[in-house]
């Protein structure tokens, strides 16, 4: 029912407000500026090398050839889908790091009634060697992921899991076949369908190599591998895909957004080519790759980056005379390993919601979240719980999944879907100008460029330019650590090459021996070979060993360097619970605090935050009235370190009697000042001072002297 009082006014235009030009804007703007330029202070420069604007406007998409397209249309960048999230949400594909079959088949049991829908298998190192448990070292054995060594371990992992309905997700590389053919052998043992089983066994050697260095075999006959369980795969499980392109082995190095992105696709690239030479069609392989990116915390680079994958994708396919449903890419997205931190570590729990939000509005298929502690043990029942639960709390409270393709349109993200696009190009075609990714990894062309981008963001976070909270800025030194559970490696073992042996002792050695015999000897029939051997009772190190046959070495690389942006600052924090451990108490740093409390506050409570970061306290007093007075107090308080708070217009007449008092009355003591008054650093360093703590300061150079200077370290 209309309202009486309303129902007679015009309908509301836009045309009685006056436009304002961008150029009046800039001119505002420039005057709060107060003649500092522009381009420095609000243009962003980012590790993709592209050029964040303030603002965006109608302008800037102009031309933009994406526009134009639709969800479920090539080139895809809105969504391989017509309907996107309305018809079917992403799966939810978490990972499980357990490593026995039982403790796996536990945990994912639990989890498949409690809002998981995909199993998301991660291999030990071991497995994916194609190295069963009871010839492995006993440290390496369920590390990181599932021991899995014969079929009867696998049924066991998988008991109860519905394997003509449940996506099935399996990081296997180099292992593919030998995985493929202990799965094959346990749906024909069940009486299933492969034709129903969906999901991904998937290869990735070049992602292996970037990650480890090496390969357990020549890349060619990994190649005829491939060839081999993907042509399988198309006649007898067309559900199931056979090639996976990893970005985490670049991500985990520290690239940027664009480079991991870039050495995903020129990946991609060569293994379409080996496809082709082994004659599959463009249509029978581009379907058989499910792509995997690592989702970082810049928000907004991250949708456009999604974006981008899919336009990218499509036109290299389309290149290749790929059909228009062959150029769709199927996308799962894993939050950042690179971001978490050990300290402060329910921080996690927000880093990963942010990077899952961005994957979602990106458009990823399928979503691994990392729980809070997967850094620090084996994620329990209330860590799993909180990460399935922020896939559910994005699909049913945030109402993502009543639009398709939330971010289309923007002006900030289309013109980013275009810069990351082009940028992206740009460095996968310097890569195929080497040869492509294989012949780029073997000249370390692309460590490198990864290695320069991990130096610019060491440095950044150093400075703490780049903040990761609770450990290079806002510690909480008085957290509740989480403590690993002890993990017992040789019982591990032990219980693995039990189960392992228990299961040889049912099985028909001759029957096993025909059946590995004939593998050997397969050639291009390798896949079913394999198949039959599983089903004779042979183990995942028999099959792998006999499918080797003859195989030539594996190349070795420099691989690209894992780790995490805030070890550093972690390194210190531990120095420091080491040093407790060891005297008693944190190491204690005086501050002297010139004048009323207005006076040294603000410099005073960001120094204790600035020491707080290496794990030292500070001992905080009321102002003091003169020099004298402070260095009395702080000679009296054993501290090895003194900070000097005060303001820039007093540090003349107080600096220089405080630093030389301290300097001479207590040999080795270290003077800090708060701030850096530029016009006095050269005279007050001649008083005493060695350092100065302020916003540009090194944070990670500073503390790591004081660290040592103190006694911290040695």
């Amino acid at each position: 029912m209309s309202n009486p009082q309303t129902a007679d006014l015009p309908a509301p235009t836009f045309d009685e407000f006056v436009p304002t030009s961008y150029e009046e804007w800039r001119k505002v703007v420039d005057k709060f500026l107060k003649g500092a330029l522009f381009e420095k202070r609000l243009v962003t420069k980012t590790y993709e090398n592209v050029d964040l604007q303030p603002m965006y406007r109608q302008e800037d998409i102009a031309g933009l050839p994406q526009l134009d397209s639709l969800p479920g249309f090539a080139p895809y960048v809105r969504g391989a889908a017509p309907l996107g999230y309305v018809a079917g949400s992403w799966d939810v594909a978490q990972e499980i790091s357990c490593g026995t079959p039982v403790a796996f088949n536990a945990a994912l049991r639990a989890d498949l009634a409690r809002g998981q829908n995909a199993v998301n298998l991660v291999l030990d190192r071991p497995t994916l060697a194609g190295i069963d448990a009871d010839q492995a070292e006993a440290e390496d054995v369920g590390k990181g992921g599932l021991s899995i060594s014969s079929v009867e371990d696998l049924a066991q992992a998988l008991d109860s899991v519905d394997l003509e309905n449940t996506p099935l997700y399996i990081q296997a590389s180099t292992s593919a076949l030998t995985f493929t053919a202990l799965l094959a052998a346990l749906v024909k043992k069940q009486g299933k369908s492969l034709a129903k089983v969906c999901g991904a066994i998937g290869m990735d050697p070049l992602g292996q190599l970037a990650r480890d260095g090496r390969l357990p075999r020549d890349l060619d006959g990994i190649y005829d591998v491939m060839a081999q369980l993907t042509a399988w795969a198309k006649a007898n499980a067309p559900q199931l895909q056979t090639i996976t392109v990893q970005g985490s082995p670049y991500h985990n190095g520290g690239a940027s957004a664009t480079q991991e992105l870039a050495f995903v696709l020129a990946t991609a690239v060569e293994y379409l080519r080996t496809m082709q030479a082994r004659g599959l069609s463009v249509d029978d392989a581009a379907p058989r790759f499910r792509f995997s990116l690592s989702i970082g915390s810049n928000f907004f680079m991250e949708i456009a980056r999604l974006r981008a994958a899919r336009l990218l994708w499509a036109k290299i396919v389309q290149a290749f005379g790929g059909s228009s449903e062959a150029q769709k890419m199927k996308l799962h997205a894993r939050t950042s390993a690179w971001n978490q931190t050990i300290y402060d570590p329910h921080v996690n729990l927000l880093r990963g919601t942010t990077e899952a939000f961005s994957a979602v509005v990106g458009g990823c298929d399928s979503l691994h979240i990392s729980p809070f502690d997967e850094l620090v043990r084996i994620p329990d029942d209330f860590s799993r719980r909180v990460a399935r639960n922020t896939h559910t709390v994005l699909r049913e409270e945030t109402h993502i999944t009543h639009t398709v393709d939330p971010a289309g349109g923007s002006w900030y993200v289309e013109t980013l879907t275009d810069a990351v696009a082009r940028q992206t190009w740009a460095i996968f075609q310097e890569v195929e100008k080497q040869g492509g990714m294989a012949e780029a990894l073997q000249a370390g062309w692309p460590q490198s460029q990864i290695a320069d981008t991990a130096a610019k963001r060491a440095a950044n976070i150093a400075k703490r330019k780049d903040i990761f909270v609770g450990t290079n800025m806002y510690p909480n030194l008085k957290e509740t650590r989480i403590e690993p559970a002890p993990v017992d490696a040789w019982a591990i073992q032990t219980e693995r090459t039990t189960a392992l042996n228990q299961f040889r002792a049912t099985i028909n050695a001759d029957q096993k021996q025909t059946a590995l015999d004939a593998l050997a000897k397969a050639g291009a029939d390798s896949v079913d070979a394999a198949i039959q051997a599983a089903l004779a009772g042979a183990s995942l190190g028999e099959i792998a060993q006999a499918a080797r046959t003859g195989a030539k070495a594996g190349p070795a690389i420099n691989p690209v360097h894992a780790h995490r942006g805030a070890q550093a600052f972690e390194v210190l924090r531990q120095a420091a619970e080491t040093y407790v451990a060891r005297i008693g108490q944190r190491p204690l740093v005086f501050l002297a605090t010139m004048g009323p409390l207005t006076q040294h506050k603000g410099r005073a409570d960001f120094s204790t935050a600035f020491l707080g970061v290496g794990g030292f306290e500070t001992i905080y007093p009321s102002g003091f009235s003169t020099p004298e007075e402070a260095a009395d107090a702080a000679l009296a308080s054993g501290a090895k370190a003194v900070v000097i708070c005060s303001t820039d217009p007093t540090y003349p007449e107080i600096v220089p009697p405080l630093a030389q008092k301290l300097k001479q009355a207590q040999v080795g003591l270290t003077v800090l000042l708060a701030g850096y008054p530029a016009d006095h650093v050269e005279a007050f360093k001649a008083a005493g001072v060695d350092d100065f703590i302020h916003l540009n300061a090194n944070c990670l150079a500073l503390l790591t002297m004081l660290q040592k200077k103190m006694g911290v370290t040695q």
